[in-house]
């Protein structure tokens, strides 16, 4: 899975554990009180495999694994942000995601036969320093994002963009002025 080869969840103990434990964090990250920073920080550094200093993400907040999970230092993550993380999801410092953003590893296979045996595929995505997902917008498997860049509300990023650009649209398209 970790290799972007094809895996099955069901047929991977170490995998349904791993997701049970992620839901059962998830659940008491999601249920934490806002008056309580602490341990809405103690929970984050428990679930996601690293947490910057000074960053905040606001619940709900849902992901498959958690541990494969790196978000850099000072970086905000609005309300209802979904991360499919069966493979890495790498974001980095200083950056904004707003409501609604999806950061998306898990895809399926194109075969029909593949897909109906219940086979996946993950590929990592990647955010680099620096970078604002606008609400809603959907980063699909595979996708690196540039430092700096600007991801329009809406849109849906499936390939990578250099750093310093603004892209928007679906399909995501950087723009020319």
């Amino acid at each position: 899975m970790l290799h972007g080869e094809l895996y099955r969840f069901a047929d991977d103990p170490d995998l349904i554990a791993s997701n049970d434990r992620a839901q059962r964090l998830v659940e008491l990250y999601n249920a934490s009180s806002h008056s309580d920073p602490g341990e809405r920080r103690r929970l984050l550094d428990e679930l996601l495999g690293h947490v910057g200093a000074g960053t905040v993400v606001q619940p709900p907040f849902r992901c498959d694994y958690g541990g494969r999970i790196s978000i850099g230092a000072g970086t905000f993550i609005n309300y209802g942000c979904v991360i499919l993380d069966a493979a890495p999801v790498s974001i980095g410092a200083s950056c904004q995601i707003a409501s609604g953003v999806q950061l998306l590893t898990a895809t399926h296979p194109l075969d029909p036969d593949l897909r109906r045996d219940a086979w996946e595929l993950a590929h990592p995505v990647t955010v680099g320093d620096n970078v604002w997902l606008g609400a809603g917008a959907i980063v699909t498997p595979g996708v690196t994002i540039g430092d700096d860049s600007v991801v329009g509300a809406g849109s849906v990023v499936t390939r990578d963009l250099p750093a310093g650009v603004v892209a928007y649209g679906v399909p995501a398209r950087v723009s020319s002025g």
